[in-house]
């Protein structure tokens, strides 16, 4: 396939991360915009409105977190990328592109990707907590980050441990053997390439990141546990939600995690099927690479924007209906929270 072709799959990658890292960039600021006018506010006991902002308020560590989560999952993304390594790029030399690859592996398989999906059942958990125990004390959101970072030791642990022993696996496997061994263990795959732009046809040879089958079938059963967790979550989120707009954004994202993971993971399994560097192995590996893209993109939306968007919203009609003289009413307050 040509050199353009692949770079072509870089360049939109690149963008929609940069993209992406922009829209997470501006939702930090809006959470610690939000957080700031809370406390400036204060929070005092005969204001319920106050209180309540200030409980929806309470998670700002955690969604924070998750999407600087994200974001260094995009980075991950992008050094994977064919488009960077090469001749008069960045990564020249063949050792660095390997040790990119299996960074790559170790950090967004094995602590990214986890860590995003824990970061977004803990967010879910804490709109079922009550104000006391739950996402309003302050230290929910240090032991919600600490939790989430141990939970993901373990797949952290296991991707590492997979990684260091392929080079031990390679060395004892030869012919069909060796051939059968790349598919479940090695992450990195040499590409040739012919390129004609500069008049002549030349050969031009790289070193492709792949996805062994064992590292992928680890993170499959890890989504799998946490996906069937969250369709519990989501059944008692919607049980208990009584605006229907609200309603609508739990079912959108409870769509995106239980489909887009899940279909991710068959997407890194099945391309082990093509040739590393061809047009179908590029395709398979860009949808997979979109299916989390949007995944993460509808968490940030519904877990961290939404939120707080609504809660600034409440505390304008607050500032309306005081001018106005004008009592607000919990189911008021329920709508827009």
């Amino acid at each position: 396939m040509p050199r353009f072709v692949t770079d072509a799959f870089g360049l939109v990658t690149v963008s929609l991360i940069f993209i992406f890292a922009i829209l997470g960039v501006f939702c930090i600021v809006y959470s610690v915009y939000f957080r700031s006018r809370i406390q400036n506010q204060g929070l005092s006991v005969s204001d319920s409105i106050t209180r309540r902002l200030g409980y929806f308020n309470g998670p700002w560590i955690i969604r924070i977190v998750l999407i600087v989560v994200a974001i260094w999952w995009g980075f991950g993304e992008v050094i994977r990328l064919s488009l960077l390594k090469g001749d008069g790029r960045l990564f020249t030399k063949p050792a660095w592109q390997k040790g990119v690859c299996k960074f790559y592996i170790i950090s967004n398989i094995g602590f990214a990707e986890p860590s995003l999906l824990l970061l977004i059942v803990y967010l879910l958990h804490a709109s079922l907590q009550k104000r006391e125990h739950g996402a309003l004390n302050h230290g929910w959101n240090m032991k919600a980050a600490g939790y989430t970072f141990l939970l993901c030791l373990p797949m952290f642990l296991v991707q590492l441990t997979l990684v260091l022993v392929e080079p031990m696996i390679s060395n004892k496997k030869h012919g069909t053997e060796m051939k059968i061994q790349k598919y479940f263990t090695s992450s990195t795959t040499s590409t040739s390439i012919k390129s004609s732009l500069t008049g002549t046809e030349e050969v031009y040879t790289y070193t492709t990141c792949t996805y062994p089958l064992i590292n992928t079938v680890v993170l499959g059963f890890f989504d799998s546990v946490l996906v069937i967790y969250i369709s519990c979550l989501g059944y008692g989120m919607v049980s208990s939600v009584i605006n229907k707009g609200l309603e609508r954004r739990i079912y959108f994202l409870l769509f995106s995690v239980v489909s887009f993971f899940p279909l991710r993971v068959f997407l890194l399994g099945f391309s082990i099927l093509p040739d590393p560097g061809s047009l179908v192995y590029e395709a398979i590996v860009f949808l997979a690479f979109l299916m989390l893209l949007l995944c993460a993109l509808v968490g940030v939306c519904m877990l961290v924007y939404y939120p707080v968007a609504d809660s600034l919203a409440l505390r304008n009609l607050r500032r309306y209906m005081e001018l106005e003289d004008i009592s607000v009413h919990d189911d008021i307050i329920t709508y827009y929270t």
